[in-house]
């Protein structure tokens, strides 16, 4: 890029090869590319969305209509587009479910966005009017919400989840489970209730069907004891938890031992070996009688453990360590020797079965265990995967829905709501923001649109015949898309149901990066530098920089 001064040179700022796009050009590019995620996952949306089949460099295969999924898999290129991405990543994070739903907001957005860019007016007023849309879509979402204290709502909340997800006839079963899995993790810190989902650990493991699917009361860590002749099962568990090896300690310096007779050599193993009895003595003393290691295990230790009938495994993780620590109430130990006997933890059993092909160790029957486990199982791979992602989404709603204790309608109840609500709102406002809190309450629209374009319904009429019954009845804010029957139907009744947090986070998430986008009115993309012989830059010829790599032209 080079700017003339009068008749002098052009002075070249920018590297040859940087490629830059300006103003409306810049925006119109940067919308186009953020619009184009939001309609590559626009069809998976609700429960008669469409899956997409995901195929990676390698071929593997993915099959969803999980949004953060599917955008996760895809490899986009466009900075614009990747921030969009990184929305569903947070609504992921923040809330479990709704990824589809942020990313299609945003994309309608931008889309309303550039309708009033094209009638001059400035992206400043546009994000700006966009923001106090979605400050007031929040607190009306909040007056329209309900409480979420009993089972059966966290159970529907589950089942509102999993809905449109491949889990066959079992998603009664599994939002029972989610609901189970979710109570017996949560805790209550300062009067609030604390989820944390990641004390919820789940396998997959292919073979049988969904319905195989259980809950365990305890953990199940994907190892099996690692010696033939410990036993299979040990009730009453003491249980040692392990950070460090059970071998032989390394000296902390290099040392040389020099040894010139046999029977030194052999005083020399012996003293090796009675340090290897006793750490399996100590835990005897003790009364462990199960053990876990982070780290490896000598075989002469494997054999004192079987001679004991202390069952142990070997290289668990740590992760595992800790909610083992959690669901036993035992202390993990960085070694033996600091061991005692309020360190270990209790089960009542402590199993090894098989599951599918696998070994596994079952800990099961702890007193209020604070980390449980769910074994998903599945006819095929791809199953195991898209339940797993099924329970995942469900146990992250009823852990938000217990945490803030408020749900909403789902089936495009809430967004019809807003559209209504800010449309009255922007006329109070007044200014240019006006135009655009207006063009956010059209934007609301999509989400009814989108489910009814997807279950093959007509979306002109249902979003009308929506509007009609919000502004008439008395459940007026609970009345979504019944896709079943295409009429406007109480969704509270229906059992469609979200979190709270889940439709907030996506308004917010939506606005922030669409507030963002529009601000670009400059893209510089730099051009990689051509690398050298073995990665290296390549050396600059005799007399200076090659051109276009400073700047050039200077008096």
């Amino acid at each position: 890029m080079a700017y003339s001064l009068g008749q002098s040179q052009p002075i070249i700022v920018l590297r040859e090869g940087t490629e830059r796009t300006k103003n409306k050009e810049a925006q119109g590019n940067n919308i186009q590319a953020a619009r184009a995620i939001a309609d590559a996952v626009r069809s998976t949306l609700g429960p008669k969305g469409m899956d997409k089949m995901l195929v990676d460099s390698l071929g593997d295969v993915v099959i969803t209509n999980d949004g953060v999924t599917i955008l996760k898999e895809i490899e986009v290129q466009h900075p614009a587009a990747k921030m969009v991405v990184e929305v569903a990543k947070t609504q992921d994070t923040e809330c479990g479910d709704g990824t589809t739903t942020s990313v299609v907001l945003a994309g309608e957005l931008l889309k309303q966005a550039e309708k009033l860019l094209d009638h001059n007016v400035h992206p400043t007023i546009i994000a700006n009017g966009y923001k106090l849309a979605a400050l007031e879509a929040v607190k009306i979402l909040e007056k329209i919400a309900v409480d979420s204290k009993t089972d059966d709502m966290l159970k529907r909340v589950a089942m509102t989840a999993m809905t449109g997800k491949s889990v066959g006839d079992q998603r009664e079963m599994l939002s029972d489970m989610a609901v189970k899995a979710i109570k017996s993790i949560a805790e209550k810190r300062d009067g609030k209730t604390i989820v944390d989902v990641d004390n919820i650990k789940v396998e997959a493991k292919t073979g049988g069907s969904i319905a195989d699917t259980e809950l365990i009361n305890g953990l199940v860590i994907d190892k099996e004891k690692i010696h033939p002749r410990m036993p299979k099962v040990v009730k009453n568990a003491k249980i040692a938890l392990i950070s460090s090896a059970m071998e032989v300690k390394k000296t902390e310096v290099e040392a040389k031992i020099q040894i010139r007779d046999p029977a030194s050599m052999q005083r020399f193993l012996d003293e090796e070996e009675n340090q290897l009895r006793e750490m399996v003595e100590k835990l005897k003393s003790l009364g462990a009688n199960a053990v876990f290691v982070q780290k490896g295990t000598d075989d002469l230790v494997q054999h004192y453990l079987a001679k004991a009938g202390i069952y142990a495994c070997r290289r668990v993780r740590e992760s595992d360590l800790a909610k083992l620590s959690k669901a036993t109430g035992g202390n993990v130990v960085g070694s033996i020797d600091s061991l005692t006997k309020s360190d270990l933890g209790v089960a009542e059993q402590v199993e090894e079965k098989k599951i599918g092909e696998e070994a596994m160790t079952f800990v099961t029957g702890c007193k209020n265990p604070k980390a449980i486990s769910i074994i998903v199982r599945g006819g095929t791979e791809h199953v195991v995967d898209e339940v797993e992602r099924a329970l995942h989404d469900a146990l992250r709603v009823v852990g938000v829905a217990m945490e803030d204790g408020k749900v909403v309608a789902g089936g495009g109840a809430p967004e019809i709501e807003l559209a209504l609500r800010l449309a009255d709102y922007a006329s109070s406002v007044g200014g240019r923001e006006q135009l655009a809190i207006e063009a956010f309450a059209e934007a609301m629209e999509i989400i009814p649109w989108a489910l009814a374009e997807n279950a093959g319904l007509d979306p002109i009429d249902l979003v009308i015949k929506l509007k009609t019954a919000h502004e008439g009845e008395e459940n007026a804010p609970y009345m979504g898309i019944d896709l079943e029957s295409g009429e406007p139907a109480n969704m509270l009744e229906a059992n469609v149901i979200e979190p709270l947090r889940v439709k907030t986070q996506a308004i917010e998430s939506a606005t922030e990066v669409a507030g963002m986008i529009l601000r670009i009115d400059d893209v510089i993309a730099s051009k990689k530098m051509p690398t050298g012989p073995g990665g290296a830059a390549p050396t600059p010829p005799k007399g200076g920089m090659p051109p276009g790599m400073g700047m050039s032209g200077m008096m």
